[in-house]
């Protein structure tokens, strides 16, 4: 089973962190992926849809390509609420010592 050149493409973008499209197509033809612009533009756009990249303007004819990162944040209340549920769960079996 082949490999979607969708993947292919998030795999180079994952690999290098940040690159340019000019620097993602050359990489995508040396190792054997050629296509149209268009499909190459297809491709970008989807992945970003998805939400697994970030596609910006670097200057009129380049962009800059990187991975989306969304950052989790903990919040700390809801770590302490979720500690005291698991305790009292515990402590309601009757025989248990910790």
């Amino acid at each position: 089973m082949a490999i979607p050149i969708r993947n292919t493409v998030f795999d180079k973008i994952k690999d290098a962190g940040s690159l340019t499209d000019v620097e993602l197509y050359k990489s995508l033809t040396k190792d054997g992926f050629t296509m149209a612009e268009a499909k190459f533009n297809k491709i970008l756009l989807d992945l970003e849809i998805l939400g697994l990249i970030k596609v910006s303007w670097i200057t009129k004819d380049e962009r800059r390509i990187e991975v989306f990162v969304e950052k989790v944040e903990v919040d700390e209340v809801d770590e302490q609420n979720k500690e005291m549920m698991e305790k009292d769960y515990e402590a309601s079996f009757p025989g248990f010592e910790k």
